[in-house]
């Protein structure tokens, strides 16, 4: 009985975070999570805050998430302490029908990426959010289900959706160049 408890702590302690691999998450990660925070609010004070308050969660929980789960854990937690955020400024404004006529783009910009963020930036905030992980981030769709409790349809048909507003927004190529 003795040795099954010895090998059970054995077992516990590989799972749990150390401290090296908490520090290890901060210098892997912290500015990840800051830019997807700051892409979705535009706020730079309050996209330190989540990061920090995730970071806190994160310090809180070390005995139970481990190393190799640890950049999912961080960006769901950002992703939930954002969305309450939002949430409870009710800043969020949500609109599944945009009338794309009055958001086309008309004007003669010559920086492509700064027509990109005003065109993200007009994106309901799901659809912002969903882009941002999946072409600014890179993660995979069932990753951006895990992190926003969403199936992978669904994070489909949000990007697709985005995709699309995107793409009659900014118009022809030839007309902004």
């Amino acid at each position: 009985m003795a040795r099954l408890s010895v090998l059970f702590c054995e077992q516990c302690s590989k799972q749990r975070m150390t401290i090296h691999e908490y520090n290890q998450a901060v210098t892997d990660f912290s500015d990840r999570i800051y830019r997807f925070v700051l892409k979705s609010i535009r706020n730079i004070h309050l996209a330190e805050d989540i990061v920090q308050d995730s970071y806190e969660k994160l310090w809180e929980n070390v005995d139970n998430v481990r190393f190799e789960k640890v950049k999912a854990y961080l960006f769901t937690t950002a992703y939930h302490k954002m969305i309450d955020r939002i949430r409870k400024d009710k800043k969020s404004v949500y609109s599944e029908e945009l009338n794309l006529k009055e958001e086309s783009h008309e004007n003669n910009y010559s920086d492509l990426s700064e027509i990109l963020k005003e065109a993200v930036d007009r994106l309901p905030e799901i659809q912002r959010i969903v882009i941002l992980l999946r072409d600014y981030e890179g993660y995979s769709y069932r990753e951006i289900g895990e992190l926003t409790n969403l199936n992978e349809s669904q994070v489909k048909v949000y990007i697709y959706r985005a995709r699309l507003f995107l793409k009659k927004y900014i118009g022809k190529m030839d007309v902004v160049v």
